[in-house]
């Protein structure tokens, strides 16, 4: 006979914790690099107390930027931790009739990059977990207000009482429709809010009339243009009030548009954490990485970010716990209330999350006060986006909320199990990958600089590791210095002939190359450890390089432009939809540029710059029959060559639609030229 165990520990562990062994090899190699870094300052001093030059004083910058940045990587590398569950266990300590109920979160913005039934495949597969259906609720928030979208959850609603019942009678693990048929190959002016309870928990039953089924809610909130929404945020925070008011579940999940479940017992991996306050009380959230299917061999666009997803919220669970990344991540209610030992109560009493919602989903009195909350006046003078709730000031909502939280004293768990609880789609073209991080990089730097800067108040608040662990996304943005700087300035010297590195026989020459070779070689090793290959590993650092000269450049000049006040173009949605010829060449593992945008025109001057530089050098070295003044510059040059294939096969080689626009080309081409008799302007006089 089962019994319910709630006042003390559960008879056996419900979960485990596992430190790296490698961490002690990463410290060791932290405080070596540590040396090297000061040796190369002091190098960096000579130089510049003997001739102060723009390009001494750009590498300097550079060098301070790049080893401040490396001294951030290192707050992961500290004490990266391994976790499992034991859902076995769970059964032990908590019977399925006392499981908690879940409010699930699903925001779409556009209906046209983000196809409705993209939408409807992730609402379904988080609806047909292993759980007891009555006690689910999916939310849907719709800020594109498309008729299409709700028509198609209407339909969803309908398809749903044949899909639950067919997942569980065949015991069915893909649990998304569209995952399963493609496996199995089986057949601008103001909007006005809505909220449509499309089905109803305590009334509506599967098609054979025995399963009930979860509440399923469609909402479109009130915008205008007079009001700031503030995004994700604000439509995760009316999500918060409308589901306080129909089901004010204690455990909340949020899952991007299209972030499909892909592990139908997820719910009880996450309860084996959530349940156990035993081990840790303060747990506010259990973050699941963001993994991807579709993913071509080489990730050509690093779309994996496996230090993003994987590496770092390991690393960060050795200490406060993961950063909270957007989608995949399972919230006790109570965390947007205030801190631990600091609750804040709602304006409205009904949105407390210890209140019992008695009323039923549809009532008329429930439905008025769902309208109510999720009003534009409704967040007017309240605390809700600043001290409650998912907080405002950033365009990455879901890092800064999950910081301010974590400051606040909630820690949080990182959950990877072996086979991944969400599956998303990637964006399969370089304009939506590099605008989509130029968006990050503007979010990332309102709150690197703003007065909750992680170098100050998150220090302040969490210790100097947690402190660095954010500092490093919120100063990322800034790589774009040391990436544009090592980019050009080396080749631009060496066509005009001017040596800027220690000589190959100078001690200060292995400085450098230790510096290189290390700094990669444990990245690479990193990369590798976390299920990682060397293909996607140099498609990763070649994607670093591409973003700081394009989406980390362009998106630091809007971010300057913004505290100008010079308005920016805001948030863009990156697109979902799959074109047939564009799908093609990226599973080629072919890049698709396809359209002029200024963001490419940074790469292109730049391959042109190391192209004609590395081939400069090599004549250089047969009729000088020398490598000893530029040898360091030639490899950078050399490097940028193979990181610019890509760029160069576009250029030159392609006539698809996806190759590099002429124009786009032609311009860079010129700037190149522009560039150059500028710097032999400056560097010969």
């Amino acid at each position: 006979m089962k019994t319910t165990t709630t006042t003390g520990p559960p008879p056996q562990p419900l979960h485990s914790l596992k430190p790296h062994r490698r961490r002690h090899l990463n410290r060791i190699f932290a405080a070596v690099y540590t040396l090297a870094i000061i040796s190369l300052f002091y190098h960096h001093t000579l130089k510049l107390f003997h001739s102060t030059t723009i390009i001494s004083l750009s590498l300097f910058i550079s060098d301070v930027i790049l080893a401040y940045m490396w001294s951030t990587t290192q707050a992961f590398r500290m004490n990266p931790v391994s976790r499992k569950e034991f859902p076995e266990s769970l059964e032990k300590f908590l019977e399925r009739k006392d499981f908690p109920a879940m409010d699930i979160f699903i925001c779409t913005a556009d209906p046209y990059k983000e196809p409705p039934i993209n939408v409807v495949n992730t609402a379904l597969s988080v609806m047909a977990y292993d759980y007891p259906s009555e006690k689910l609720s999916v939310y849907v928030s719709d800020d594109g207000g498309s008729e299409l979208t709700m028509f198609a959850f209407m339909e969803a609603a309908k398809f749903g009482k044949v899909w639950l019942p067919f997942c569980r009678e065949n015991n069915i693990t893909d649990r998304c429709p569209d995952a399963y048929f493609r496996s199995n190959y089986v057949v601008s002016a103001d909007q006005v809010m809505e909220v449509k309870v499309l089905l109803n928990s305590k009334q509506d039953v599967d098609i054979n009339g025995k399963l009930l089924m979860p509440n399923l809610v469609y909402f479109s909130r009130e915008k205008s243009k007079t009001t700031p929404h503030h995004f994700k945020a604000g439509a995760l925070n009316a999500l918060l009030r409308v589901s306080g008011i129909m089901t004010n579940a204690p455990i909340i999940l949020t899952l991007d548009c299209d972030m499909y479940s892909n592990d139908p017992s997820t719910l009880e991996r996450v309860l084996c954490y959530l349940s156990d306050k035993f081990r840790k009380p303060n747990c506010g959230y259990v973050q699941f990485p963001q993994r991807f299917h579709g993913l071509n061999k080489a990730d050509i666009y690093a779309s994996e970010h496996k230090r993003l997803f994987l590496a770092n919220p390991s690393g960060m669970d050795g200490l406060f716990g993961p950063s909270y990344v957007g989608t995949g991540c399972f919230f006790h209610r109570r965390v947007f209330f205030g801190g631990p030992s600091a609750y804040i109560e709602p304006e409205i009493p009904a949105l407390s999350p210890s209140n019992i919602v008695d009323k039923p989903i549809n009532s008329e009195q429930t439905l008025n006060l769902a309208h109510h909350v999720s009003g534009c006046n409704c967040e007017n003078k309240t605390n809700w986006g600043s001290k409650m709730g998912f907080r405002y000031g950033s365009l990455v909502e879901d890092y800064y909320s999950g910081f301010r939280l974590q400051c606040e004293g909630w820690h949080s768990i990182f959950c990877n199990p072996s086979r991944p609880a969400f599956l998303g789609d990637v964006p399969i073209n370089l304009i939506d990958v590099l605008s989509q991080n130029k968006r990050w990089s503007i979010g990332l730097l309102e709150v690197g600089f703003s007065k909750f800067s992680p170098l100050t108040f998150g220090i302040r608040a969490m210790g100097i590791l947690m402190g660095q662990s954010y500092a490093h996304y919120a100063f990322w943005p800034v790589w774009f210095f040391p990436i544009t700087t090592y980019a050009i300035l080396p080749s631009l010297a060496l066509l005009n002939a001017i040596p800027i590195f220690p000589e190959v026989y100078e001690p200060w020459f292995f400085l450098y190359i230790f510096l290189f070779i290390g700094a990669y070689g444990q990245d690479c090793l990193d990369f590798i450890l976390y299920e990682g290959t060397f293909v996607r590993w140099w498609s990763d650092q070649r994607m670093w390089l591409i973003r700081g000269l394009s989406s980390y450049l362009f998106g630091s000049i809007e971010y300057i432009s913004n505290c100008l006040g010079v308005p920016s173009h805001g948030f863009n949605v990156t697109s979902k939809v799959m074109d047939d010829d564009q799908s093609k060449r990226y599973d080629q593992g072919i890049f698709e540029f396809g359209v002029s945008s200024p963001l490419f025109v940074p790469l292109i001057i730049a391959a042109i710059l190391n192209l004609v530089a590395f081939l400069g050098g090599i004549l250089h070295i047969f009729k000088e029959r020398s490598l000893d003044n530029f040898f360091i510059q030639i490899l950078i040059a050399g490097f940028g060559v193979l990181n610019s294939l890509p760029l160069y096969e576009a250029m030159v080689l392609r006539s698809d639609k996806g190759r590099i626009p002429i124009k786009t080309t032609i311009t860079s081409t010129t700037l190149t030229g522009v560039l150059y008799a500028i710097s032999y302007f400056i560097l010969k006089t």
